[in-house]
């Protein structure tokens, strides 16, 4: 699918007789971009200065200039010596980049007019789903998943029962929300490796989370001729080094069975605050359990499946001191030195919101691990995981919560019911000298969907609503599937929990991906006489094949696709009103650049030179002979997008980049964190050293010219001596 970018619209200037399109543009890592609107930018994006209401540096600052014929153009009524001058003037003016910020977008041109705005959806709560000894008077029996094992303190026999829908439940922020991201997917043949991409990075890595089987290959992930990003999971086989089993210091080959794909917007999107959401069509079968497909988010201290960054990173948000934090949360309020730029006094992590994860199984609701749940496989697990978690009196997996174990503040939608079955982590890592001080619990407050066979063979509408805690209020968290609430939760609830852990206050990132793991849609118990160590569906040997749900080797190998997720847009709006709401991943609240250029070998692998590469604009191989009307990338995304010149290499056209012009650009409208300067490590060099030498070179250039014309007009009228006359005179 190839559409065609909007009209460039033109704004009529006053007094002037024709139209000129303005032109808005900001300084970034690659240079000076330009983006022409047809509105003052302080209309068309009133966040670019609503923020900064009492500073004294400019912010959004429009520069305008007129050329052309027409007469009344104060252009032509002014003299060469005055055109000069005006055009130093505006020489100077870009001089200081960090001074001006203009304006640009992360949307894609191909979304439509009709979506660019949206407004909060109403909470509306569902029935608090009946316990299951309401019907019968059983005695309960604990399911466990596995998980980490309960804490020493939890109640042994917590209420049968589940608390019920609190009366009083979050309700939406009036007001309208505004786009400022959306990716449309609608060209074919796009890739997301390293530096292909403005938005996204496709990992070409191993997962080493979460007991996963798969290897993450860039290759698993492309948009399609439907105007869909697929991310397609196979039984293939990788070769990586890992962890030698019996000598962990040594590294071994070892063999990925399964290939997915991750895409993330890490340090590249990320947003605080607003309404994320998405059209997906979910992979595999609903009653085949095996896949995990996510769409989620991720502060952006940490980058996943790099574990060294997440290390007492994930899932903290806390501004509490206290002596669980000072060991346990690497960036604390208890720190009473800044680095990096952070603000003394205040925590810093890596929540995690997923919107959703999907189970697929056919363990319904009321029987086997869920006996005590009213939902069951399949389901949408939508989550909030914080750190810190609750440290003692916690409920036990398989169990509801007893008085005063959990949140408040919950509120469920129809065909719901609470995720008894995870309540969060115990977090422990190799090498810490203090364990009992530096380990934690975090917690997942959670809610399970019901879903149905509608979900894997069409698309629906999944969406986030987020609300930034601030010191006026203590903000919220909304789900809904198809406009209908999945879970609520009410800021004051983590807020009043008593750990000190608060709604994200982070700037987070947006991944998109489908895992394969032990822990998730897998039998709960090995069947009888199988290892569970291995897991293989291309392998003949039982031992291989035996740990895996029923029908998911079939579903692997068997079918004419591999399991295909399918992702037809993703939308981010925010609220233009709300200060606190911000674009960036680096803001002057939470900023992040500056620790992660310090300890940039947490989010890179030992190949890579740096975290992300450039970004590439062109150059990618084409053929010429293929027709300028065709969108893909042997054309170089057509005559809209760029064009295969004779050396058979691909030159993008302004608003276009990856190798084969495929993309829209995209930038933060604000660089809340311009890159360092010295005197941003103490060195505070003469005022006049830089700024005030351009001006000083502009005014003695100034000072000639004036002088020149000054000159010309003081000879005018004189005749100079004939040439004949000098010789004679030079003769004698």
């Amino acid at each position: 699918m190839c559409t065609r970018r909007r009209d460039e619209q033109t704004e009529v200037l006053v007094g002037a007789q024709s139209t000129q399109p303005l032109t808005y543009c900001n300084w970034d890592k690659i240079g000076l971009n330009c983006d022409r609107t047809s509105e003052d930018p302080e209309k068309e994006h009133p966040r670019a200065t609503a923020p900064y209401k009492k500073s004294k540096k400019r912010v959004g600052a429009k520069i305008h200039f007129t050329f052309g014929n027409n007469s009344n153009s104060p252009d032509t009524m002014m003299s060469p010596s005055q055109k000069c001058f005006s055009m130093l003037l505006l020489l100077v003016s870009t001089i200081s980049p960090s001074d001006y910020s203009c304006q640009a977008d992360w949307i894609d041109p191909d979304t439509p007019d009709g979506v660019r705005s949206t407004g909060s959806f109403t909470v509306i709560p569902g029935v608090a789903p009946k316990a299951a000894n309401d019907k019968k008077k059983k005695k309960k029996k604990k399911h466990s998943r596995h998980r980490t094992p309960a804490p020493t303190g939890s109640s042994p026999r917590p209420s049968e029962s589940p608390t019920q829908t609190p009366s009083s439940y979050p309700t939406s922020t009036p007001g309208t929300h505004k786009l400022v991201f959306s990716e449309e997917f609608n060209v074919a043949e796009r890739s997301f490796e390293d530096g292909s991409d403005p938005r996204w990075t496709a990992l070409e890595k191993n997962d080493y989370t979460n007991d996963a089987l798969h290897y993450y290959s860039t290759a698993n992930a492309a948009t399609n001729q439907n105007g869909e990003l697929v991310i397609t999971t196979e039984a293939a086989d990788t070769v990586i080094l890992g962890e030698d089993e019996d000598d962990p210091k040594k590294k071994a080959r070892k063999t990925k069975h399964f290939k997915s794909a991750m895409l993330q917007t890490w340090n590249k999107f990320c947003f605080t605050g607003g309404i994320v959401e998405a059209k997906v069509q979910l992979p595999g079968k609903s009653e085949v359990g095996g896949l995990w497909p996510a769409f989620w988010l991720l502060g952006n201290l940490a980058r996943h499946t790099y574990v060294g960054s997440s290390q007492h990173i994930w899932p903290w948000s806390s501004n509490l001191c206290t002596e669980k934090a000072f060991y346990a949360q690497h960036i604390s309020a208890c720190s009473e030195v800044a680095h990096y730029g952070f603000t003394k006094g205040v925590g810093r992590g890596s929540p995690e919101i997923d919107i959703f994860e999907v189970q697929g199984g056919k363990v319904k609701a009321n029987t086997g691990i869920y006996k005590e749940s009213s939902v069951g496989q399949p389901f949408m697990s939508a989550s909030f995981q914080v750190a810190p978690g609750r440290p003692d009196s916690r409920p036990g997996a398989g169990y509801w919560p007893g008085p005063g174990q959990w949140y408040d503040g919950l509120t469920g939608g129809q065909n719901t019911s609470l995720n008894i079955n995870f309540y969060g982590n115990y977090n422990h890592f190799k090498g810490d000298p203090h364990p009992e001080k530096s380990d934690y619990w975090s917690d997942a407050v959670s809610f399970n969907r019901q879903l149905e066979e509608t979900h894997f063979n069409s698309s629906h509408v999944y969406r986030l609503e987020w609300d930034v805690p601030t010191e006026e209020k203590d903000g919220y968290l909304h789900w809904f599937l198809d406009g209908k609430l999945v879970l609520a939760i009410n800021g004051t609830g983590i807020r009043e929990g008593g750990t000190g852990s608060e709604v994200s206050t982070e700037p987070m990132y947006i991944l998109l991906n489908t895992a394969v793991s032990s822990q998730w849609g897998f039998p709960i118990t090995c069947p009888a006489n199988c290892p569970c160590k291995e897991y293989d569906c291309n392998s003949n040997n039982y031992a291989q094949r035996c740990g895996f749900s029923d029908g998911f080797c079939d579903l692997m190998t068997k079918g004419k696709k591999s399991p295909q997720y399918k992702i037809d847009w993703v939308r981010v709006y925010q609220d233009p009103s709300k200060k606190e709401q911000k674009i960036g991943c680096s803001t002057p609240e939470r900023p992040t650049r500056r620790y992660i250029e310090a300890n940039e070998k947490l989010y890179k692998t030992d190949q890579d030179e740096q975290p992300l590469k450039p970004l590439r604009v062109g150059q990618g191989i084409c053929d010429p002979t293929v027709p300028a009307l065709e969108c893909n990338a042997q054309s170089c995304g057509g005559e809209q997008r760029g064009r295969c010149n004779k050396s058979k290499v691909c030159e993008c056209k302004k608003g276009w980049v990856g190798p084969h012009c495929l993309a829209s650009e995209g930038y933060n409208d604000i660089n809340w964190d311009p890159h360092d300067k010295l005197s941003d490590v103490g060195f505070s060099p003469p005022k006049f050293a830089f700024n005030g030498l351009i001006v000083g070179l502009s005014i003695v250039i100034i000072a000639l010219l004036v002088a020149a014309i000054w000159k010309r007009q003081l000879l005018e009228g004189w005749t100079p001596i004939p040439e004949v006359e000098s010789k004679h005179l030079t003769a004698k």
